[in-house]
């Protein structure tokens, strides 16, 4: 059956507007000023929920690799941060899913950072077997799924799911 394991997903933080002409690159967007002030803030709100994580895997977009490092910086024991090409914007939500099954054998907690709607779709794939829009992050908003087993569609159950404002509030 598998041992029990903590799928967390963490949206990057408020980022620049998307701008063709300052990041032709849009994974190159970073994170605005205030941005990375607001996910220190969550980062702290998350990291009291959830005490620590075993591993973290992020998006390779600049917006979501700052917002994985801070969430790393937060930790009581900081993570290294893990480069996962597959979760990139605009990747399926399987790809999430796939990682943590592939990759989380032994491990009791995994923490992806990337974007909507991937991580959304992939709580869905998580629940219901389904990657559909069932929820939204808000920028620097988190959701964690619970597996009791193996990591697969439909495995899983809701443990909690937060915006940028309530880990914002939980950090005081």
């Amino acid at each position: 059956m598998g041992e029990p394991v903590d799928l967390y997903v963490f949206r990057h933080g408020p980022a620049e507007e998307r701008d063709p002409t300052r990041w032709r690159d849009d994974a190159q967007r970073p994170l605005t000023e205030e941005g990375v002030r607001e996910t220190r803030r969550a980062a702290k709100g998350f990291v009291r929920i959830v005490g620590g994580v075993d591993r973290i895997v992020s998006s390779p977009a600049l917006r979501a690799l700052a917002t994985a490092k801070i969430l790393s910086e937060s930790l009581e024991v900081p993570r290294k941060v893990e480069v996962y090409e597959p979760i990139e914007p605009g990747a399926p939500a399987s790809s999430v899913i796939e990682k943590a099954r592939d990759d989380g054998r032994g491990i009791a907690s995994m923490l992806f950072v990337g974007h909507e709607p991937t991580l959304g779709e992939a709580v869905a794939l998580g629940l219901t077997g389904e990657a559909v829009t069932l929820v939204r992050l808000s920028r620097a908003g988190a959701a964690a799924l619970e597996f009791s087993g193996a990591v697969v569609p439909g495995g899983a159950t809701l443990g909690w799911l937060l915006t940028r404002k309530q880990l914002m509030a939980l950090a005081k």
